[in-house]
């Protein structure tokens, strides 16, 4: 389990990233899609977020 932390932690951080990139180009054109999803891509990326700190955290811990 100790090996795949660091491969969970890049899949977080990748999946914050993606998140973050949909929401601010669906921002920047703005429209009715934008208007539904809006709160729903903020959820994701703090959920995404939050799980990148605890696997960093974890790592740390495991003093990986």
């Amino acid at each position: 389990m100790h090996a795949a932390i660091p491969f969970l932690l890049m899949g977080a951080l990748g999946a914050v990233v993606l998140v973050l990139l949909v929401g601010v180009l669906s921002f920047a054109k703005g429209g009715p899609w934008y208007q539904r999803h809006a709160n729903h891509l903020m959820n994701a990326r703090v959920a995404a977020q939050a799980l990148a700190v605890a696997l960093l955290a974890a790592a740390v811990f495991l003093n990986l």
